[in-house]
């Protein structure tokens, strides 16, 4: 075997050692070993989801422009928590996990990459648990085509990790950022397409929308969901030209800022 090939087999090894090691950290520290422990990570966009969907069904009954409550709300509000849960812990990360820094074999892309998979992951799961139950009880229909719903998930989460790239490079440089991630957040839902279409919002306001990077990954989530039924409206190559974009300047930036958080 080449010296290359060794070398590189072995750094992957280390890799995804270290990656594994900070999973389990992170599952400890977050939901500890007791009243189910790591389990909370799928129940908890679960409970919320769950209670989404019953509030949004007594407020708004069956309908909503000839689509039922119930699958407007799962295909928006689980987009919708993995955005979040993607973005939301890159607050001061860094900072948070500076204990870690002192431990040579631990890197930059450690740290993101297990806090990234324990997101996405929990979130993922949380969606299929619910989507199946809800399918097997009669509640929502058949997904029409998995490809363009599964390309739609993994949009949204690659997006977000770009985003939260962004939200770690801003708040580690500026402390008083972290008073804006939140009202931004919330400010960004109601033009996001977490609990609308953009078929239903008058034409010339559609191409407004559509600067969105967010909206395209909820249409194209729900164009997989809802098939030929439902008009949907999306680009997958400028969502992905965005979330490259943006993954590109996070890097880099957090390449130039390695020394000044004295990370080995």
């Amino acid at each position: 075997m080449p010296a290359i090939t060794r070398e590189f087999a072995a750094g992957l090894r280390h890799q995804i050692q270290n990656v594994h090691a900070l999973l389990i950290r992170d599952l400890m520290m977050r939901y500890g070993r007791e009243h189910l422990g790591f389990v909370w990570v799928v129940l908890e966009p679960m409970i919320l989801t769950v209670g989404v969907l019953i509030i949004w069904s007594v407020i708004k009954g069956g309908f909503e422009h000839g689509v039922r409550i119930v699958e407007l709300v799962l295909t928006g509000y689980m987009p919708l928590t993995l955005w979040r849960h993607v973005t939301n812990p890159m607050v001061f990360y860094f900072r948070a996990n500076a204990g870690l820094r002192y431990h040579y074999r631990i890197t930059l892309f450690d740290l993101l990459l297990s806090r990234f998979l324990l997101e996405f992951g929990g979130t993922t799961a949380a969606l299929v648990f619910v989507a199946t139950v809800m399918t097997l009880v009669g509640l929502i229909d058949p997904v029409q085509d998995w490809t363009l719903l599964i390309g739609g998930w993994l949009m949204m989460g690659f997006l977000a990790t770009g985003v939260g790239l962004m939200i770690l490079i801003w708040t580690e440089q500026n402390e008083i950022a972290e008073k804006f991630i939140q009202p931004m957040q919330y400010l960004l839902v109601p033009l996001s397409g977490t609990f609308f279409m953009v078929e239903w919002v008058p034409t010339q306001f559609q191409p407004l929308l559509l600067y969105n990077p967010m909206v395209h990954c909820f249409e194209m989530f729900r164009g997989g969901y809802f098939g030929e039924a439902v008009p949907t409206h999306f680009s997958w190559p400028y969502v992905f030209l965005w979330a490259c974009s943006l993954h590109c300047i996070g890097l880099w930036s957090i390449r130039a800022m390695r020394r000044n958080l004295q990370i080995v």
